[in-house]
């Protein structure tokens, strides 16, 4: 059985050296990202704040690995690898597919008397809002175009066919996750919520963004940014600025200059 500190790095990757005591902040991907996509956040916020970025398996250097059946198994494994001997505050931020693992995350640690400090949900509805969706069971050209159509993979990607037959078996499993996700059962959660979104999604308007609520006894807000499903791109500098701001006020002394 691998260690504790093996099941770590396999799962949970960090670019910048944080400075001792900092708060820790563990970033969740979409469906079919990669745990490079936080990379712009760990060099925006470091060293005052720990950046962790997860990585899925069926990826990158985790390629020869089954991806995960759903989000709960997801969830489960990023808590196995999680240090619970730390003492610094933790927050959790899910983008899309992310923000599912991060709310049942969340569960987990609640259940275990170490709750996150506060819970970044981005870009996806609360999870009582039920849609029947069914893109995962479509051929590779339906799949494609519904990737294209959300504008967060690059396009020379989508139009070379090694590269698609490399990324298309996770990306599909990572859709049938989402798609086929109901959430555990249980009470609401305490941590505080922050939820994000753009405008323009067109996978969650804002008011299904605020069902989010309903999930939570802690503090909630909502921001709505400009942009589509992947406004935290193009609105990078406000979404860190939120970030450092809520993290400022649940771990005084967290100075990253943005």
């Amino acid at each position: 059985m691998a260690d504790r500190s093996s099941v770590e790095r396999l799962w949970l990757r960090g670019f910048h050296q944080p400075k001792p005591g900092a708060p820790r902040l563990l970033c969740l991907p979409h469906a079919g990202g990669s745990a490079s996509f936080y990379l712009p956040v760990s060099k925006a916020l470091s060293p005052a704040v720990d950046v962790r970025a997860v990585q899925y398996p069926g990826r990158q250097d985790r390629h020869a690995e089954p991806p995960a059946g759903s989000v709960q198994e997801l969830a489960r494994a990023v808590f196995g690898a999680l240090d619970e001997r730390a003492e610094t505050p933790l927050a959790l931020f899910g983008h899309s597919m992310g923000a599912l693992v991060a709310f049942e995350l969340a569960r987990l640690l609640e259940d275990a008397g170490r709750p996150p400090a506060v819970v970044f949900l981005s870009g996806r509805r609360g999870p009582s809002v039920e849609r029947i969706e069914n893109v995962h069971l479509a051929d590779d050209a339906r799949l494609i175009e519904d990737v294209a159509q959300l504008d967060g993979t690059d396009s020379a990607v989508l139009r070379d066919p090694e590269l698609l037959q490399l990324i298309l078996p996770a990306l599909r499993a990572d859709y049938r996750v989402v798609e086929t996700y109901r959430p555990t059962p249980g009470p609401r959660l305490r941590s505080p919520f922050v939820v994000m979104t753009g405008d323009a999604d067109p996978r969650v308007t804002p008011d299904e963004a605020r069902t989010w609520s309903q999930e939570t006894d802690g503090t909630f807000e909502l921001q709505v940014y400009p942009g589509a499903h992947f406004y935290l791109v193009a609105q990078q500098q406000a979404v860190l600025a939120r970030i450092q701001a809520t993290l400022r006020r649940l771990a005084p002394g967290t100075g990253a200059v943005i």
